[in-house]
């Protein structure tokens, strides 16, 4: 006799929740895939819709609500997204991109061919057709492709009550604030800003003119279209608003939501953790890139910092009678180049991130040099002494212990010199800083530290 196997399809009244998309997808509802989304974390989202087959993606996109089909593609990344899209035809393609905000389907369509993204542009509904086209005007990376041209705005003759209707039209825009415009042939001039807590303790009566920040006060945190995309952090923290407007003159042309500036601190902070590492950005979730564009992304870099480390090899080329002749120099030098790296490290990585954050500029490069070479002082006499402490303990003779002390401190000095220096004239000559990353930073020190050990052992050591 055999047991038939019950699977309830809800526990006390709830229905059960699909623990993949592939199970959601299974059941045939928009509420499973509602359900699945309730559940799942973005990362997860990520992959899952990654990992999807053609036919699996096309019911998808029957069962996405507008509702949660803009959670979706807001929640993955933009390159997961086109993924998804390439396997749907340009009708269902461009029905879901309807859905999103034109700044987030922008992101998407710029991954596209030329004729893929001229389809789906002609597929869209017109008004956001329109929208999206001109973000795409703007060039990559700057404030006007990531800004969001749609704002909440009232005229400066209107009162609170006035300002917060317009606001629960579209309540998700509610953290921007309330832009006050005025409609000319050019576009809307900014004239003020109402914040949202302005909004809810003003008094509905009361003109919008009266509690705005003026324009003067706004600007100090706008960004222009054209301003890189980079700056947007340091705007943001100086002016803690919410929101950034980009403004062309007096004219207020979009802005850029809390979402978009966590979006750009995070992959400015993940380029400059690539370049750091001595590789350029991938541009893509590390998890889609192949093995060919990794190496493509690598092998240069790694080919830069093998010529440029062949040089260490001449000077000790330059110094092989030294070495012959007292061969117990060879000991340290591991020790001494290892060392001048890490310190050039610690600068390289502190100064490159205060660039980005605080607005750091060779104009500073006084104040960073007084705080980095007493500092690099401090650090030179403490590892000068653990340098002779070490040679001492191998037994060497006292003119190779003060040879290592001195060279320790010499190469301390000499790393921070160049470490404090070199990220600062980069970013004055329109380079990124970042580029001066660990492994560049600890080849240029390696062949000048070796130089310098060298040139104080000869001056030193009287059988050399």
């Amino acid at each position: 006799m055999f047991r038939k196997t019950f699977h309830p399809r809800s526990i006390e009244g709830r229905p059960s929740v699909p623990k993949t998309l592939v199970e959601a997808i299974d059941v045939s509802t928009s509420k499973a895939i509602s359900l699945w989304l309730a559940e799942t974390g973005h990362d997860q989202r990520d992959y899952e819709l990654q990992a999807l087959e053609p036919d699996q993606a096309e019911a998808l996109s029957y069962l996405l609500t507008p509702e949660s089909a803009e959670e979706l593609l807001d929640t993955v990344s933009p390159h997961t997204a086109w993924r998804f899209l390439q396997k749907l035809d340009q009708a269902r393609a461009a029905a879901l991109l309807d859905t999103l905000d034109s700044d987030d389907a922008a992101r998407i369509i710029e991954l596209m061919d030329e004729q893929e993204k001229q389809e789906v542009l002609l597929a869209m509904e017109h008004a956001q057709s329109a929208s999206v086209r001109g973000l795409l005007a703007w060039p990559e990376d700057t404030a006007g492709s990531r800004m969001r041209p749609d704002f909440l705005y009232v005229h400066p003759d209107s009162t609170v009550q006035k300002a917060v209707e317009v606001a629960r039209v579209d309540p998700d825009d509610l953290e921007q604030g309330v832009f006050v415009t005025v409609l000319e042939k050019e576009g809307q001039r900014l004239v003020g800003w109402l914040s949202p807590a302005a909004l809810v303790l003003g008094r509905r009566d009361q003109p919008v003119s009266t509690l705005m920040t003026p324009v003067s006060k706004v600007k100090q945190w706008a960004l222009g279209p054209l301003d890189d995309q980079e700056h947007v952090a340091r705007k943001l923290r100086d002016h803690d608003s919410g929101v950034v407007p980009v403004m062309d003159g007096d004219f207020l042309l979009g802005v850029l939501t809390d979402d978009t500036v966590s979006d750009i601190m995070n992959e400015e902070a993940t380029e400059d953790a690539e370049r750091q590492g001595g590789s350029a950005p991938l541009d893509i979730p590390y998890m889609q890139a192949s093995p060919w564009l990794l190496w493509k992304k690598r092998a240069p870099w790694l080919l830069v910092l093998f010529v440029a480390e062949m040089y260490t090899g001449t000077v000790m080329k330059a110094f092989e009678d030294e070495i012959a002749a007292l061969a117990s120099l060879a000991f340290f030098i591991p020790l001494l180049i290892g060392t001048g790296g890490n310190v050039g490290t610690q600068i390289t990585t502190t100064l490159i991130r205060t660039m980005a954050q605080d607005g750091v500029r060779l104009r500073d490069i006084g104040r960073v040099l007084g705080k980095e070479l007493v500092t690099g002082i401090l650090l030179a006499g403490t590892l000068a002494i653990a340098g002779a402490i070490r040679a001492w303990t191998l037994g060497v003779m006292w003119y190779v212990i003060l040879t290592v002390t001195l060279s320790l401190a010499a190469i301390v000095l000499w790393s921070t010199l160049i470490a404090s220096v070199l990220p600062l004239l980069l970013k004055k000559i329109g380079l990124d800083p970042a580029v001066v990353s660990g492994p560049m930073i600890a080849t240029i020190v390696d062949g000048t530290g070796l130089m310098i050990y060298f040139l104080i052992a000869k001056a030193l050591i009287p059988i050399l």
